[in-house]
């Protein structure tokens, strides 16, 4: 059993950095009769049996006409594939609970369209396409993710029954992908912000510094910073809280030891998600300080991005 396990990884698999592409030969093809193939075999030989017996020359003629068109409906479910090149994409990441998308191009070099492909990475879950003449289609493969880390992309079928449905041929891809999958949440009040004066806005009354607009008030916010005559002009909003440029910054660290230490690791790092996503929201300068790895306060797209990966990858 184990060498056939051996044999089939090694021919049912194709295996790149993630970037080579793929050229399906008639190595990488396998083809089979499907059910209603099967079926369509199974009567022509009960045709052929009757055309025999009652030395019937139309019934013969028929039968071998229907043969001929099953051949030959074999031999074109055969050449959809063959030839066809395959390229791997960039994930981009998603959250836990979400859907993972591998991105595939598939491109076709023959003068005649590709049509009903489909590719399957996970069961029941099929994605159907065609390329037209001389063209390429770029695909997403969907993949549920159920946990924070990386997500292996698992070997992939291609396969098609066009034209006539007698034949399936089919192919296996494994190109060398995964996508980095983020901590799911946890909605949770942020803790305490302190100020730090290295840049940025200031929350206050001062008067010294330039008043810079509102924004929404978060749980992290002090009830003697709400912009009260502001707020009361719409009743229906949250509270607005003043904004002052070119002070002091609220910082925020989002510290390991400010979760619950009687809950889950998961749980904890799920609360630290949804602190970072709540503090992103509302323009903080905030990091990160985990055992034995500390985050210096950031802001922007990359600093987020930098964290959650952090998140996504760490292990307690």
């Amino acid at each position: 059993m184990s060498v056939l396990a051996t044999f089939k990884q090694y021919l049912f698999r194709w295996r790149s950095d993630g970037t080579a592409p793929l050229r399906l030969g008639q190595r990488r093809i396998f083809i089979i009769p499907s059910r209603g193939g099967l079926l369509f075999a199974t009567a022509l030989i009960v045709m052929l049996i009757g055309a025999i017996n009652y030395n019937l020359a139309l019934g013969h003629a028929l039968v071998f006409m229907l043969a001929g068109l099953g051949i030959v409906g074999m031999i074109h479910t055969f050449r959809n594939l063959y030839g066809l090149v395959i390229t791997a994409g960039r994930c981009e990441p998603v959250f836990a609970g979400e859907t993972a998308h591998f991105p595939l191009t598939l491109e076709n070099e023959r003068s005649t369209p590709r049509l009903a492909l489909e590719l399957e990475a996970e069961a029941g879950n099929p994605v159907t396409t065609s390329i037209a003449t001389q063209n390429s289609v770029k695909i997403n493969l969907p993949l549920t993710a159920t946990q924070r880390g990386w997500l292996e992309l698992p070997r992939v079928r291609l396969s098609t029954r066009y034209p006539v449905g007698l034949f399936v041929a089919w192919a296996y891809l494994q190109p060398a992908m995964r996508c980095l999958i983020y901590p799911r949440p946890i909605a949770s009040p942020l803790p305490a912000t302190m100020p730090s004066a290295t840049n940025g806005e200031h929350h206050g009354d001062g008067g010294q510094e330039d008043f810079a607009g509102f924004r929404e008030r978060q749980a992290a916010d002090s009830p003697r910073h709400v912009a009260w005559k502001a707020s009361a002009k719409n009743t229906e909003r949250p509270l607005l809280i003043k904004q002052f440029a070119g002070g002091s910054q609220t910082e925020l660290m989002l510290d390991w030891q400010q979760t619950d230490p009687a809950l889950a690791d998961e749980t904890r790092i799920a609360i630290l998600t949804g602190w970072l996503l709540a503090a992103d929201a509302a323009g903080l300068h905030y990091g990160l300080n985990l055992p034995h790895l500390k985050l210096q306060p950031g802001s922007g797209e990359p600093h987020r991005r930098h964290c959650l990966e952090t998140l996504a990858l760490f292990q307690p």
